[in-house]
């Protein structure tokens, strides 16, 4: 099982992958997000996504600037403002 997961900013598309999970960080909260999740969007705060590519692994962190998040029957998108390199 997987969830296509894609990070984009308004210059690009940094991620497209399928990975296990994704944490986000949700205006209202952290959420994690699995394949079959339900669909949803929300505005997201500045944080790290962590990105889980196989269940019980170390999570790859990548820190990103407001936007906002869309799990749809698709995966997840997650619309950064920015990305920090």
């Amino acid at each position: 099982m997987a969830l296509h997961f894609e990070l984009v900013t308004p210059a690009r598309l940094e991620r497209s992958e399928e990975v296990y999970m994704v944490v986000v960080p949700g205006t209202e909260g952290e959420f994690g997000v699995l394949e079959h999740h339900a669909p949803f969007m929300t505005t997201i705060r500045d944080g790290a996504l962590r990105i889980y590519k196989t269940d019980g692994a170390t999570p790859e962190e990548i820190r990103i600037e407001g936007g906002f998040a869309e799990v749809s029957s698709k995966g997840l998108t997650v619309l950064a403002e920015h990305v920090v390199a």
